[in-house]
């Protein structure tokens, strides 16, 4: 339920945005600002652009890693040799060996801390038997998780032609990863991590120069330009940024710093109504009950300009007719949502408790009510 309001949030989000402070003008060639909590999208340019998308490919590496750690299908400690490809992988590396053999939590932050495509190889051929089979898992993930635009050909995310996403894709996929492996992501704020006698730094540069930011993962190719997909967490809220195609380091990490700072001063997160309040009651028919409590099963939230919570309008209405058995959960309405008389979108309502059909007297009752209305 909470992952359909974030894709419809992620639909309309533009405009809700459009009626803030405009964003920032940034120098780089595709980009997005997600609130985490609502899954909405608060400012963007280019967001559906096929880009390249280098070393941010780790990140569905490593989502693929810690579902097959959760699932216990392999182990921290877990012991992996080194095949031959891996250890001669090009680009950027952690500078495993064949002849040492390598833990699970090494790799790990081997991928992440540093970035290493041989560490990212070793894991695909840990938990799919190569490379390939490991890619086609990678696609069958990203489609899961609503990545429409995107298709990986390799873990390490060096360049092929049919190697693409996309900034809003990566905006997904990123909010995944902390929403779905909480216990994992501190490997992102990792700031170094040494290995076989050399300290590599975290090339995201925002850990050390705001507090606020925990992750996530950096990016390079001469086609893709300089990237960054970074994640920050200031009181309640968490922002995702997804900053592609700059000329430099230096700058990724300015602009996506401007990008957060854009989206913590001038949005708020409203909670409009809590998990299992009761918004209304609709007429049951058919059912052992006449009356159905709904609402939402989890927090609705929303991300909205500042003082603009208060100007918001809402209107409810029901699947008629609402016959039971139903199960709580279950949607039987729409809550449409309008901002200073434009609307902002519409989010399905549910069921909050569990109707089962009534007796055959009680049927007879409502369906005598149903012609009687019908006339």
């Amino acid at each position: 339920m909470r992952f359909f309001i974030a894709l419809l949030f992620s639909l309309i989000s533009l405009a809700v945005s459009a009626q803030n402070v405009p964003p920032p003008a940034l120098a780089a060639r595709a980009w997005l600002l997600m609130d985490h909590a609502t899954g909405q999208v608060l400012a963007a340019q280019e967001p559906d652009s096929r880009i390249e998308p280098a070393s941010l490919t780790k990140l569905m590496t490593a989502y693929l890693t810690f579902a097959a750690l959760k699932s216990g299908s392999i182990q921290l400690e877990q012991t992996v040799p080194v095949s031959e490809k891996a250890w001669r992988m090009e680009g950027s590396r952690m500078f495993i060996q064949p002849d040492k053999p390598v833990t699970v939590g090494e790799l790990v932050q081997g991928m992440i801390v540093q970035s290493g495509n041989d560490a990212c190889v070793a894991l695909s051929e840990l938990i799919a038997g190569g490379e390939d089979s490991f890619a086609a898992l990678m696609n069958r993930e990203a489609q899961r998780l609503g990545m429409k635009n995107t298709h990986f050909m390799n873990s390490t995310g060096l360049p092929d032609p049919n190697h693409y996403t996309t900034a809003r894709d990566l905006s997904l996929l990123a909010a995944a990863i902390s929403r779905d492996f909480p216990e994992y992501y501190h490997y992102y704020s990792q700031k170094e991590y040494r290995y076989n006698g050399i300290t590599q730094p975290n090339r995201n540069r925002l850990l050390w120069l705001d507090p606020s930011v925990d992750g996530l993962k950096t990016g390079h190719t001469a086609n893709a330009g300089y990237c960054l997909i970074s994640s920050a967490l200031r009181g309640p809220r968490r922002l995702v940024s997804v900053v592609l195609g700059t000329e430099s380091d230096t700058v990724r990490a300015q602009e996506s710093l401007k990008l957060l700072n854009y989206g913590f001063q001038f949005f708020d997160t409203a909670k409009l109504y809590s998990a299992n309040q009761e918004l209304s009651r609709f007429r049951v028919w058919k059912g052992q009950v006449n009356e159905l409590p709904v609402g939402f099963t989890q927090d609705f939230v929303m991300s909205l300009p500042k003082g603009q919570a208060e100007k918001l309008q809402t209107e409810l209405t029901s699947m008629q007719p609402v016959v039971a058995p139903l199960q709580k959960g279950q949607p039987v309405g729409t809550l449409k949502v309008s901002l200073d008389g434009k609307a902002i979108g519409e989010y399905p309502v549910v069921a909050l408790q569990d109707v089962p059909v009534a007796g055959f007297f009680g049927r007879l009752w409502d369906a005598l009510l149903m012609w009687i209305k019908s006339l």
